[in-house]
């Protein structure tokens, strides 16, 4: 057999995707140069940002800022250009808030008496528009799915005024029925179904606040993730533009039952009506009283930005953007191992990004590319919802969005993810891309816990840019049985202290998803349009470049 040598791989990688998608001869050119990731400059950018030395990349706290300084650094010394002007800094200005319930007096009430909750065991509450102090006094009202979609024929709020109350609103979307099998995707979840999207509706109805009824099979996790992320710890959002409502909370099954009880409802009957079109909202003979107290703090963080330039006269104008988020939990608590140092999430993404740019520096694209790096993504995707709100490339000039989080540490694999792909163009260049690597897609299954809408590439696919995240494959092609163990084993390792690097770990899946990445990158930058939404798409805007 003989042996492939990467000059070998590239100059077949570069025939098959000129067969995929013809091309002039100046784009055959950009094509045909070689852009191969190497493993060593991956290896030693995940090592670093993994390490103790950055103390988890934490929001807030200094590990981040040291992330942010390297990142800019090594971006800087592969001469890549800033991305904002003269920087390759973008300013994100962000909210820390922790709510502090021994001084603060809430408390839900029906039929005029106090309901026994205790903060954290039995609900949680905090400020959604960074405010230290609130004095609460607003009824609450049951919305069901608290879902107004017009594309979906669907409004559970009937033109009901509901200003300055508190909504009550499941979790998850309308289910499928015998008679209408697909609608809010069927057994999938549509960002509809997300809590993201249940505050930000009820913020449009000009709400109080908001409580979700939280249950594991509805949220897709238990309440102690609830509790890990609302109870004793500080919370953030961003400080500039639309903030959300005075209240934000999620109350536990038990608590909501007991609720709906006291106040003359029953919950599994309002449940059951939630379920059909015609629901209209229902008002509870019950509120929220007190004050909410919290303590807020201003932190400003950052994305790094770096553009590889494009080479077409024209086409430089519109990029590509690669995309990964640089922060994680950082340090928390006061014994053991207070470090969550995320090597897989994400200084894999973070890593691989850099390892690419090096390469597009070398073999630059018709249109150009954008190297980001963005904050803040495990407080709610807030650094990438603030690029999205200020692009420093317009949106309309945005070919697409590739992102990348956490990355296969276990090994090669014949197929490779590529979920909401099939929502865009991006579906049939991601085949081609693979196909040219000699992999396949991995079979789609239904996203049942709303993954595309949680990683940093949503935030573009929100405002119309075609976006999805690359995720690894799971068909290994050493050792299939030991493989998917050591990746289901990661599980365990998912947001704990003990996600940390091992030097010992086989990257040629990392590099192969790296790869994939940029090869994809490299396709859509030198495709001679702009890679468009499918029809009837709920995230579907028209192209407006001319």
């Amino acid at each position: 057999m003989h042996k492939m040598t990467p000059s070998f791989v590239a100059s077949a990688l570069a025939m098959s995707l000129a067969l995929a998608f013809p091309v002039n001869a100046a784009q055959a050119a950009a094509t045909s140069a070689p852009a191969l990731v190497q493993e060593a400059p991956l290896r030693a950018h995940l090592a670093f940002l993994s390490n103790d030395l950055l103390e988890g990349r934490g929001t807030g706290q200094r590990g981040a800022d040291l992330a942010a300084l390297y990142l800019e650094t090594q971006a800087q010394a592969l001469g890549l250009t800033p991305g904002n002007g003269n920087s390759f800094r973008q300013s994100v200005q962000i909210a820390g808030v922790k709510t502090l319930p021994a001084e603060s007096s809430l408390k839900l009430e029906a039929n005029g008496k106090a309901l026994p909750a205790a903060f954290g065991k039995d609900w949680v509450f905090a400020p959604g528009d960074a405010t230290a102090v609130h004095q609460l006094n607003a009824g609450l009202v049951f919305v069901g799915y608290g879902i107004k979609a017009a594309d979906e024929k669907w409004d559970d709020f009937k033109g009901v005024d509901l200003k300055g109350k508190i909504l009550v609103a499941m979790v998850n979307d309308p289910q499928p029925t015998a008679e209408q099998p697909n609608r809010f995707n069927g057994k999938g979840l549509t960002y509809y179904g997300r809590w993201t999207y249940k505050f930000e509706e009820a913020k449009r109805q000009g709400a109080a606040g908001v409580i979700l009824i939280h249950t594991t099979p509805t949220a897709s996790y238990d309440w102690s993730v609830i509790q890990n992320s609302w109870s004793g710890v500080e919370r953030f959002q961003l400080a500039a533009g639309t903030l959300g409502t005075p209240l934000q909370g999620w109350m536990t099954d038990d608590t909501a039952r007991a609720l709906f009880k006291a106040a003359g409802q029953d919950l599994d009957t309002l449940r059951a009506a939630a379920e059909r079109a015609d629901f209209k909202p229902v008002p509870l003979n019950a509120s929220v009283n007190g004050e909410m107290k919290a303590a807020v703090r201003k932190v400003e963080q950052f994305n790094i930005a770096a553009v590889v330039p494009g080479t077409d006269p024209t086409l430089k104008d519109e990029v590509v953007i690669y995309s990964a988020h640089y922060d994680h939990l950082g340090k928390q608590g006061d014994s053991g191992d207070t470090i969550f140092n995320g090597a897989v999430d994400n200084a894999s993404g973070s890593a691989a990004l850099l390892a690419m740019a090096q390469e597009a520096r070398r073999a630059p694209t018709r249109r150009s590319q954008m190297f980001l790096w963005v904050a803040a993504e495990e407080q709610g995707l807030l650094g990438s919802a603030a690029y999205a709100t200020s692009p420093l490339w317009p949106l309309a000039k945005t070919a697409a969005n590739l992102n990348l989080d956490s990355l296969n540490f276990v090994g090669a694999t014949r197929d490779i993810g590529t979920e909401g792909s099939e929502r865009t163009e991006l579906g049939k260049m991601a085949t081609a891309a693979a196909k040219a690597m000699g992999m396949h897609i991995a079979k789609a299954e239904p996203d049942l816990a709303g993954g595309y809408f949680r990683s940093d590439h949503f935030s573009f696919a929100k405002n119309g840019v075609p976006a999805f995240s690359i995720e690894s494959g799971s068909e290994y092609i050493k050792d299939p049985a030991g493989s998917a163990e050591k990746a289901k084993a990661y599980g365990k390792r998912y947001h704990q202290a003990s996600d940390e690097y091992d030097p010992a770990w086989d990257l040629s899946g990392m590099l192969q998803t790296a790869q994939f990445t940029l090869n994809l990158g490299r396709i859509i930058a030198n495709n001679p349009k702009l890679p468009e939404w499918k029809a009837g798409d709920a995230f579907a805007r028209p192209r407006n470049v001319k």
